[in-house]
């Protein structure tokens, strides 16, 4: 039996949102506002901690959905099978290690966070408002990952086909000039999701 019977067919995260709307809109609203608003991390690199997390968390509709966002903004997608099997050794940014090691330790033992992770950040040439932006990207795609698993969605966005691939893409707003920036798109999700954006 499906996790939510009155969902017809193969569950996802669009059903899932029509089907429970009432918390959908703030949820929208601050996924956008924290993955697109100005952010001493980019726009790819926070993209790139949200696969990350979602990755660590064995999450394949919300790694895939940021693998295919990461690379939108102009991340390598070759790069992530490195960095799943060993942040250590993988061709992401040295200077975006430190970043991504704190939130993989955040996520797996959240408990065991110290002084010196943060120092390691901040040694790496990062401030505390590049910080707080990834543990909140951190913290919001560990939400995602148990809301996406929890309600039985197990898509795979990366199976999808080039023309469905491409059309994810597309849904994913531009950039802007400013590669710390990109354009909101929590008006549009909500309306590819079937949300009236002003109820």
């Amino acid at each position: 039996m499906p996790v939510f019977p009155s969902i017809e067919g193969e569950p996802d995260l669009a059903k899932v949102f029509r089907r429970f709307p009432h918390t959908v809109l703030p949820l929208l609203d601050y996924h956008d506002r924290l993955l697109r608003d100005w952010s001493p991390l980019t726009v790819a690199e926070r993209e790139l901690i949200a696969a990350y997390v979602s990755g660590l968390n064995a999450c394949t509709y919300c790694h895939g959905a940021h693998v295919v966002a990461a690379r939108a903004f102009g991340i390598d997608s070759d790069l992530f099978e490195g960095l799943m099997a060993d942040l250590a050794t993988s061709a992401v940014d040295e200077k975006l290690k430190p970043i991504l090691a704190y939130v993989g330790k955040l996520t797996r033992t959240p408990a065991m966070m110290t002084e010196a992770d943060a120092a390691a950040v901040y040694a790496a040439g990062w401030d505390e408002q590049a910080l707080f932006d990834a543990v909140s990207v951190c913290a919001l795609f560990n939400f995602m990952n148990r809301i996406v698993e929890g309600c039985g969605i197990k898509a795979n966005p990366l199976a999808a086909s080039p023309a469905e691939l491409e059309a994810r893409l597309a849904r994913m707003g531009g950039s802007t000039a400013d590669p710390h920036v990109g354009e909101p798109s929590y008006k549009r999700l909500a309306a590819m999701w079937g949300i009236d954006p002003q109820a």
